[in-house]
């Protein structure tokens, strides 16, 4: 470990001289580059600063201990006690530093809703995670972009995908991917009985053109009118676009927008989300194991929580979580969950590390 922080530390070094070269700061991305390098490395760099100055600490209270008049004996005994309980905590602090990075963490993320079994009851469910979700953007000052909507006409949703932009987004929401079970009483149930229903919400990272490579000749474009509530133009036009990916038989459809070309250009982030996504689970399948190490697998299919309306119970299966403020949690209340699960996910890094 302290090799790694020896050369990382050197490397910090090697790139502050560099930034202040006149002929790099000529270069404005080159330079950017380094700046953005140095940011990353920066609280590795400091906290082994204090940790370096902390063992120097300790070797000068030592030999004090050996040196030193009676009173300044038992100032280096107080002075020892304190550093010796600090130098634990900064090399656990240290080795969460270095471990490694999710590429993605600083990424805007496309979230998509789908109601599964259970029919109005689900729908309803979905719409209650929706604005869960766009209530959880709104406590970030996160901006929130509705794609797509088909909903009900008892106003549950069957699918919605929006687009959530924020510094952190993909670091906070990754973990929600997954089946998500309700347990209530419906409005249109006489007898009183418990109901269970689901949906599933897939949370994928908004990707850049240079990380996924799509070809606009695998594409099929449909325009059709759109349908459903919308200004008086909306049913008029042919502004709604579907985009069929034939590789893979990916459909994507948005018409959120009056615009046909901004629903094509929301589809076509959608798409190469989905994309990207699926390459991504390709090449965590080939790694046997280590998602399985992880916080769940973000398999769509895999129930990861539920939300007991009888008992405002929520129980977040995958931690072993359970939290009895289920109006809080439906209104966007969701770090304490999301800090444990990034908590669990750390720890099981850490028995790796």
């Amino acid at each position: 470990m302290f090799d790694k922080l020896d050369f990382i530390t050197e490397k910090y070094d090697e790139l502050a001289q560099k930034v202040s070269d006149p002929d790099v700061i000529a270069n404005q991305p080159v330079w950017q580059k380094y700046v953005k390098e140095m940011g990353e490395m920066e609280p590795i760099v400091k906290k082994y600063g204090e940790y370096k100055k902390a063992k120097q600490g300790i070797a000068e209270a030592k030999e004090m201990l050996d040196d030193g008049d009676e009173e300044m004996r038992e100032l280096a005994k107080m002075e020892l006690a304190e550093l010796e309980d600090s130098i634990g905590e900064m090399e656990e602090e240290l080795k969460v530093l270095l471990l490694p990075k999710d590429p993605n963490d600083e990424k805007n993320v496309i979230l998509e809703i789908r109601a599964g079994t259970g029919g109005d009851e689900a729908a309803l469910f979905g719409a209650d995670l929706l604005r869960m979700y766009t209530r959880y953007a709104e406590r970030k000052r996160w901006k929130t972009e509705l794609i797509e909507l088909n909903d009900t006409s008892i106003g549950g949703i069957k699918e919605a995908v929006m687009l959530i932009k924020g510094k952190g987004a993909w670091s906070r929401l990754k973990f929600e991917s997954g089946a998500h079970r309700v347990q209530r009483v419906p409005e249109t149930e006489s007898s009183g009985r418990i109901h269970t229903s689901a949906a599933t919400v897939a949370v994928l990272p908004e990707v850049d053109d240079v990380e996924i490579d799509l070809d606009p000749n695998d594409v099929r474009v449909d325009v059709y009118r759109a349908s459903g509530n919308g200004g008086q133009c909306v049913n008029t036009t042919d502004s709604a676009v579907r985009l069929t990916h034939e590789p893979t038989g990916l459909v994507v459809t948005c018409q959120d927008e009056k615009s046909q070309i901004k629903n094509k250009e929301k589809a076509f982030k959608v798409l190469k989300a989905r994309l990207y996504d699926l390459e991504m689970q390709k090449q965590q399948d080939e790694i046997a194991g280590q998602r399985r190490s992880q916080v769940g697998s973000g398999d769509r299919s895999e129930r990861i929580r539920t939300y007991n309306f009888p008992q405002g119970r929520v129980s977040e299966h995958r931690i072993g979580l359970t939290l009895y403020k289920l109006d809080q949690i439906l209104d966007g209340d969701l770090d304490e969950i999301i800090d444990g699960l990034n908590t669990h996910d750390q720890a099981e890094k850490m028995k790796n590390f």
